[in-house]
C-alpha cells in the first residue's frame, strides 16, 4: 500500500485539487465505481463538481454508490443521497442507472443484504467483495469514518459487504460498508479539512495504526492507494 499526502491552503483548495485528480481518473477508465460520502467538505466538492467541472468528467462512465447513508428517505435534510443529488446530479448529464442509491427508507437490516447485492450484480469482484475505483471517505471528531464508529470498531472486520451501524449519541441507524469492503478499493481518499481535526490527523499519520482507537485509522487499503486530502488547519500537527 502506498499512502500520499496532498495539503492545500484552505477547503476549496481542497476540493479542487481532489476535483482535478477525479478528472485524470475518470478520464483513464471505461467504467469507473466511486464510492462518495456525506459532510461538509462533500458538499463544496460537490458543488464545485457541478458548477466547473460538468463538461470535464464524461459522467456516463461513473458509477456512484455510498460509503454510509442514514436510515432516512431522500427527501429528509440528512440523507447523503438527498445532499449530492441537489448540489451535484440535478446539475450534470449522468445517466440515472448510474445512480445506485442506498434506499435508507426501508427496513436497515434488509437493505443491507440488498445494497450488497447490488453490488455483486454490478461491480467487478475481488475475493468475494466489490471493487471500487475510488472510495472517498471523510472523518468525523470522533476520528470515525463511513459509518464505522469507535464504539463499533468489529466492524473494521465484519464479514458482510454492509452492515447496520448506530450513531453512538442520536442513536440512528445508518448503512456502511465495512472495512474489508473499504480495503478492497484501488483507491481510498480521505477529505479532511478543519482545525477541530487537527489532532486526530495527527495521531492517525503519526502514530502506529495497530493501537489506534479510531477507525480511519484502520483503512489501510489491502493492494491500492491511501490518499489523504488535507487543508493547513487540518495538517498542522502532522510531523
Amino acid at each position: 500500500m502506498k499512502t500520499n499526502v496532498y495539503t492545500s491552503p484552505d477547503k476549496l483548495a481542497t476540493a479542487r485539487l481532489f476535483a482535478d485528480h477525479l478528472v485524470e481518473l475518470v478520464k483513464s477508465a471505461e467504467v469507473f465505481h466511486c464510492s462518495v460520502s456525506g459532510g461538509s467538505t462533500p458538499k463544496l466538492l460537490f458543488d464545485l463538481l457541478a458548477k466547473e467541472y460538468g463538461q470535464l468528467i464524461p459522467w456516463e462512465r461513473v458509477h456512484f454508490w455510498w460509503g454510509d447513508e442514514r436510515c432516512v428517505p431522500p427527501t429528509d435534510s440528512d440523507s447523503n443521497y438527498g445532499m449530492t443529488k441537489s448540489l451535484l446530479f440535478d446539475h450534470i448529464d449522468i445517466p440515472a442507472e448510474n445512480i445506485h442509491r442506498v434506499l435508507g427508507e426501508n427496513d436497515p437490516e434488509q437493505e443491507a443484504i440488498r445494497y450488497s447485492e447490488e453490488m455483486t450484480t454490478i461491480m467487478p469482484m475481488v475475493d468475494g467483495l466489490p471493487q471500487y475505483d475510488l472510495i472517498m471517505l471523510g472523518m468525523g471528531d470522533d476520528g470515525h469514518t463511513a459509518s464505522i464508529f469507535p464504539h463499533q470498531m468489529e466492524l473494521l472486520k465484519a464479514e458482510p459487504i454492509c452492515a447496520v451501524a448506530t450513531h453512538p449519541t442520536s442513536g440512528q441507524k445508518r448503512i456502511t460498508l465495512t472495512g474489508p469492503s473499504l480495503q478492497m478499493a484501488k483507491k481510498v481518499a480521505f477529505l479532511v479539512t478543519g482545525e477541530n481535526k487537527q489532532d486526530k490527523v495527527a495521531s492517525i499519520l503519526n502514530e502506529p495504526t495497530e493501537t489506534s482507537p479510531y477507525p480511519a485509522a484502520h483503512i489501510q487499503p489491502l493492494e491500492g492507494d491511501l490518499v489523504w486530502y488535507l487543508d493547513e488547519a487540518a495538517a498542522a500537527k502532522i510531523s
